[in-house]
């Protein structure tokens, strides 16, 4: 395992936050949601302000920070319907595209002075950008995980629940909890009851990114109390497992034959992260997946909470991962070499 400090230390944090969010490419939610009836959005990847804006079936992403004297074009999830970009300080205007259209009492609208562009992609119905403005290619990043989520087409899925979680531990914990499921004998009956917890396997592909699959047992359809599905499945993907994959470094995909399930996360504190699960169908009812994971959820949250206390403790030492472990080992190996500066992926 990681050391305590890489979970309790609030520079450690502050580390991340600017190398591991802003410095890769983070995910800041849907299209759809961010910019559908909007120009404009402002977000944040780690801890550096960005401006989405739209223009057409164009998305770009700027620096929110304006060229004159760096107030933010609009506040942390503030939105705006304008055609062009106005800063409320001092109310220099400028083009969706980022250039500089006017700056009031200047004789000559000064030259070179455009909003800084950042990379940004759209991928599957989500936004990512990458906030320092020098991550890889976002391909790279992806990886080989683009033909595993391919089949299950998310970006044609409709919205069906949400919940929004804020719970007291550390973001690698949830991740790591995530990627294994030794502890679901001990914690998720209803999990084992419809997918033998000692299934499956994990990859071992080009990509930012780690995880496996699940299987079902024989007599159910699909992760919910009863094993049965309310919903539609999805064509052409595998009916009889659930694959369980994370996009470093803040998206979780779980994919399943009838549903596509998502954890967005994000740092509050050392110990603080906030958690936004979506359900995404191809009907807007799924409510047999909510109530199955928000379920689950707050069994693996309890568990999460109860491993921070611990490793706030003086008498925590590292200790070894056992062989099921194996996708958890990826995780922390791939943050290890991202605190040594060898970038994820």
């Amino acid at each position: 395992m990681l050391p305590a400090r890489a979970y309790t230390a609030p520079e450690v944090l502050a580390w991340e936050r600017r190398h591991l969010f802003a410095g890769t490419w983070t995910c800041a939610g849907r299209l759809d949601e961010l910019l559908g009836d909007h120009t404009q959005r402002a977000v944040t990847a780690g801890d550096i302000p960005v401006l989405l804006t739209r223009h057409g079936e164009s998305v770009t992403a700027f620096a929110n920070t304006c060229r004159h004297r760096g107030h933010e074009l609009l506040p942390e999830d503030g939105t705006s319907a304008r055609p062009v970009v106005v800063c409320p300080y001092h109310a220099w205007v400028f083009g969706l595209d980022g250039e500089l259209r006017a700056a009031p009492r200047f004789a000559e609208t000064p030259a070179d002075h455009g909003l800084v562009p950042l990379p940004v992609e759209v991928w599957h119905g989500w936004v990512f950008v990458n906030g320092t403005g020098d991550a890889g290619p976002f391909a790279r990043h992806v990886g080989a995980l683009a033909d595993l989520v391919a089949p299950y087409a998310p970006e044609g899925l409709t919205l069906g629940a949400r919940h929004e979680y804020e719970m007291r531990a550390n973001w690698k914990v949830v991740v790591e909890n995530y990627h294994e499921c030794y502890h679901c004998p001990h914690i998720h009956p209803e999990l084992c009851a419809v997918s033998p917890p000692t299934s499956g396997d994990n990859y071992d592909l080009p990509g930012a990114w780690v995880g496996g699959a699940m299987d079902l047992r024989d007599h159910a359809e699909t992760m919910s109390l009863d094993g049965r599905s309310s919903g539609t499945f999805l064509p052409g993907v595998d009916r009889r497992r659930v694959l369980y994959l994370a996009l470093f470094p803040d998206l979780l995909l779980s994919l399943h034959p009838d549903y596509v399930m998502t954890h967005r996360l994000r740092p509050r504190a050392p110990d603080t992260t906030w958690i936004e699960c979506s359900w995404y169908a191809l009907q807007e009812d799924v409510g047999y997946a909510e109530e199955f994971w928000d379920r689950t959820n707050r069994q693996d949250w309890a568990a999460c909470e109860s491993v921070q206390r611990g490793l706030a403790s003086p008498h925590f030492r590292p200790g070894p991962f056992a062989p099921a472990e194996d996708a958890v080992h990826q995780w922390v190996t791939m943050i290890g070499n991202a605190y040594l500066g060898t970038p994820p992926g």
